[in-house]
């Protein structure tokens, strides 16, 4: 009989996959924030973002209008600015060092600065089947709150929740 062994292959398939653990789908897997000025500083207003998923560009443009941080004054002492734009430039997406900076980058054209992880071809795509209402409910408030759905997110864990 020919369907015996389909049968079994499908029996035995459905058994490996009932052993194997759930993980999380898509999403990225970046090194977590070790700095801890960028954690402090950046940390005391929002989630320190990972650095690896916006260009070298985009962190000095950021970094270099901290008077008008997406309108809030999140001016620093220059010591500690210089710190923490080292610091992304050296992760950023672009950045020589950075493992898999490309995939965050693919989409982003060689002559623009986005400003917000948001506005990236990377964050789009990973988010186009949530609604905005789902952005703007009370425990999401805005597409920054990364951690609100991506618990993992402090430790560079942005994989979907299960």
């Amino acid at each position: 009989m020919r369907l015996l062994p389909t049968s079994l292959f499908a029996a035995g398939f459905l058994c490996l996959a009932a052993t194997v653990p759930a993980r999380a789908e898509g999403g990225a897997t970046v090194p977590p924030i070790d700095n801890p000025v960028v954690q402090k500083e950046c940390g005391a207003c929002h989630m320190a973002y990972a650095p690896q998923m916006l260009p070298t560009r985009s962190w000095q443009a950021i970094m270099g209008n901290l008077g008008d941080h997406f309108g809030e004054n999140a001016s620093l002492p220059a010591s500690d600015g210089a710190t923490i734009l080292a610091y992304l430039v050296a992760h950023a997406g672009d950045a020589p060092s950075t493992a898999n900076g490309r995939r965050f980058m693919r989409g982003i054209p060689a002559d623009a600065t986005p400003l917000r992880i948001t506005d990236t071809r990377f964050w789009k795509r990973g988010h186009n089947e949530i609604s905005a209402a789902s952005f703007g409910a009370p425990n999401v408030k805005s597409k920054a709150n990364c951690v609100a759905c991506h618990s993992g997110a402090a430790a560079g864990q942005y994989g979907e929740e299960e």
